[in-house]
């Protein structure tokens, strides 16, 4: 990012926190449409996507002072408020998503974290290693965003039954990502 990118953004953060509305709106309008799309794939509904995206920039103005550049970027740190808000209406609606493994590139380091990095190896080709259950556990939590407890509901299983399958399939995906 550029010098002058770098300043627009901090400028307009400065503004959002003095409670500019014009500023903010500004912040909506570049940045809604990319949330909006990390929302629609957790929640599988445009209605409810577009309702939480509302939800989330509301959770967004009424908590700007919280937001620190020092620890992330103003995306990132929307980003998180706005899946959390995903997730959280999906359990107020009690609503089963579908899970979806097209539209994200996840990636695993050879440090074990799970990151999105066009460098690295594509996990979605090598799920063809695992067993069905271990690659249903897997796409649940990393593809389609479901924490431990609703991946668990999801596939009707106990909680630490879903954990040792994604443990035995990272595991087995490390391997083969070692070779």
């Amino acid at each position: 990012m550029t010098e002058t990118a770098t300043h627009n953004i901090q400028v307009s953060i400065t503004a959002i926190k003095a409670k500019d509305k014009k500023a903010f709106a500004d912040l909506y309008d570049k940045y809604s449409g990319a949330l909006l799309n990390i929302i629609l794939r957790i929640v599988n509904n445009q209605e409810l996507a577009e309702d939480v995206l509302q939800e989330a920039f509301l959770k967004i103005w009424r908590n700007i002072d919280r937001y620190d550049e020092d620890k992330s970027t103003i995306f990132t740190w929307m980003l998180n408020i706005s899946r959390n808000t995903a997730i959280d209406a999906l359990r107020k609606k009690s609503t089963r998503p579908t899970i979806q493994t097209d539209t994200e590139d996840v990636y695993v380091s050879s440090s074990n974290t799970i990151e999105t990095n066009v460098n690295l190896i594509g996990v979605k080709n090598s799920l063809k290693y695992l067993t069905t259950e271990q690659s249903l556990a897997i796409q649940a939590v990393y593809f389609s965003g479901l924490t431990h407890d609703d991946a668990a509901k999801y596939l009707d299983i106990p909680l630490g039954t879903l954990k040792t399958r994604i443990r035995m399939g990272l595991a087995t995906l490390k391997k083969v990502f070692v070779q």
